[in-house]
């Protein structure tokens, strides 16, 4: 089993920062410090080299890294599969699950609720970050799985279709917008618009139904970019401007009237959603588990 300072070399691996690392584990530097120096001393090799202000992994502590992930995992498995012999429902592990951020708002609670009453035991953790970062989180072994928009056409991930969504236009209903309704693609470019950052699916999705159109993002007037649906919903809620946002994400305030739905003929926003997971590890039985009770409670369209 691996001991606690096993786990503190693979955060600090993985953050290449001892404050960090720290912070994550709710511990002091010093102590980090300690667990690294007592892993050194039991391996007799240096696992970390100074570059000015930042830290890298050694030959040695890079080996050390890829066999701990290893390790890790079997662990897991080890834990779980023990745990459940006689019942599922007694069975203890850990699932730590990355998500997109529409998905992480609006349609993860509700898988987590349900798996956590179904397996009590199993300690459940959710990361949220944009599409582009899930995936990178998912490579560095920092979560079990993914779910994100789209699919990337790397070979050390295997993905597994999940639900659709629509990315819609929607503005303040105090919006002169509100009143017309109904615009074209091409007054795009003079209507003020805000949109998701780079790396997110949403905007993914706006740009590749806009080039149907010869329109590149470039070419819309664009009042502002914001990180994260909420802020992205907040703000068209208080402002005038046109916002593309996942229709998940306003039904509630498009049924109160404070947004409303601008129809654009012809354009139609859509995007999937997949569980992606390391090449190798599509048989892990914990997320296995996870994913098709997400299957049982989703795959319906709104």
């Amino acid at each position: 089993m691996l001991h606690f300072s096993h786990e503190v070399f693979l955060e600090v691996a993985r953050q290449l920062s001892f404050t960090r690392a720290a912070e994550t584990l709710y511990i002091s530097q010093p102590a980090i410090s300690k667990h690294i120096k007592s892993l050194e001393e039991q391996y007799h090799i240096t696992l970390f080299e100074r570059k000015g202000n930042s830290i890298a992994l050694t030959d040695q502590g890079n080996l050390l890294f890829e066999y701990l992930k290893k390790a890790k995992e079997l662990q897991r498995q080890l834990e779980f599969d023990i745990s459940s012999f006689a019942d599922k429902k007694q069975a203890r592990g850990s699932l730590i699950v990355g998500a997109s951020t529409t998905v992480a708002l609006y349609v993860i609670p509700k898988v987590l609720s349900a798996f956590h009453q179904k397996y009590p035991e199993i300690q459940l953790r959710l990361v949220n970050r944009n599409s582009e970062n899930i995936l990178k989180a998912l490579l560095d072994h920092e979560i079990d799985f993914g779910v994100m928009e789209g699919r990337n056409k790397i070979t050390s991930a295997k993905y597994q279709y999940f639900i659709s969504d629509e990315v819609i236009p929607v503005c303040s209903s105090k919006s002169s917008l509100a009143k017309k309704k109904n615009i074209k693609v091409q007054e795009l470019k003079d209507i003020p618009v805000a949109l998701r950052e780079r790396g997110s699916g949403t905007l993914a999705a706006v740009v590749e139904a806009l080039e149907k159109y010869g329109l590149k993002i470039t070419d819309l007037n664009i009042r502002i970019i914001l990180g994260g649906t909420e802020a992205l919903k907040n703000f068209v809620l208080s402002d005038t401007c046109l916002g593309f946002l996942p229709l998940r994400s306003v039904l509630a305030q498009i049924k109160t009237g404070e947004l409303t739905r601008i129809s654009i003929p012809g354009l139609k926003i859509s995007r999937e959603f997949y569980f992606v997971q390391r090449q190798g590890s599509e048989h892990d039985k914990i997320n296995n588990l996870f994913i098709k009770l997400a299957l049982q409670q989703y795959n319906k369209k709104l």
